[in-house]
């Protein structure tokens, strides 16, 4: 089983057009991302999946391997279904999808959700981490999404709102949900056929299409945060916590 890690990025947002291009400590914002994931043990290839230009030829600039996937991707697993598809991925090739907005992963996040299916095999075909919130200001912050899993660690639900909810007591671990994830390449193939999910629709949340019809996703529980860069505010956060690292 070969393990590739893919990094889709675009350049258009709503709130931060240009993000991943965005200098943190004199790099773009991508390049953080792609030199930290290639810290983690376990990997055989990375590369940014993109349909920009710009973003390819600052990634070619600093040496990283690139994807051109089509524009009309609809989500970010589409875009990863069509890079997977150009890399020629056998069925039971591992795909770690990390979001180019987390200049901060730890590569030891990137490891634990790998060894998720070497320590299982065959027992789920997608993964994705938690970390459990310790600043009191994401716990009603829909920015950060809240997760709650069964005793086996199989995810139950995510959303925007705080689950679960206490109704008799305040000081409960709450989780949120870290955006990365890893599946075979068959299960890549087999979601981005599945039909929008209601659920997904209502939440705006990718992952809920896969609960929604019925497949698992386990989850790891990392030791490690990885804040999203979502504002240029966000920008300056980042630069503070890689001084301090």
């Amino acid at each position: 089983m070969k393990v590739t890690l893919l990094i889709p990025a675009r350049y258009g947002s709503s709130r931060f057009p240009g993000k991943p291009l965005a200098p943190i400590n004199g790099k773009p914002m991508i390049q953080h991302v792609y030199e930290r994931a290639g810290l983690a043990k376990g990997l055989d290839n990375i590369y940014v999946a993109t349909d920009d230009v710009r973003i390819k030829d600052a990634v070619e600039a600093f040496g990283g391997n690139v994807v051109m996937t089509g524009a009309e991707a609809a989500s970010g697993t589409d875009r990863i279904n069509d890079a997977i598809t150009q890399l020629g991925l056998a069925d039971d090739d591992l795909v770690v999808n990390l979001q180019g907005d987390q200049p901060l992963i730890d590569p030891i996040s990137i490891e634990q959700i790998i060894s998720l299916f070497q320590r299982h095999p065959g027992e789920f075909e997608m993964a994705t981490l938690g970390y459990q919130i310790t600043e009191e200001d994401e716990l009603d912050d829909p920015k950060h999404v809240k997760m709650v899993f069964d005793n086996e660690f199989y995810a139950l639900y995510f959303s925007r709102a705080r689950i679960p909810f206490g109704r008799d007591i305040n000081d409960y671990p709450v989780y949120k949900h870290l955006g990365v994830y890893a599946y075979t390449r068959r299960f890549v193939e087999t979601f981005a056929k599945l039909p929008l999910g209601r659920l997904e629709d209502l939440e705006k949340l990718e992952q809920l299409r896969a609960l929604e019809y019925g497949h698992k996703i386990k989850v790891a529980i990392s030791a490690f945060d990885s804040p999203e860069v979502d504002t240029p505010e966000d920008i300056r956060r980042c630069e503070q916590r890689l001084a301090v690292d």
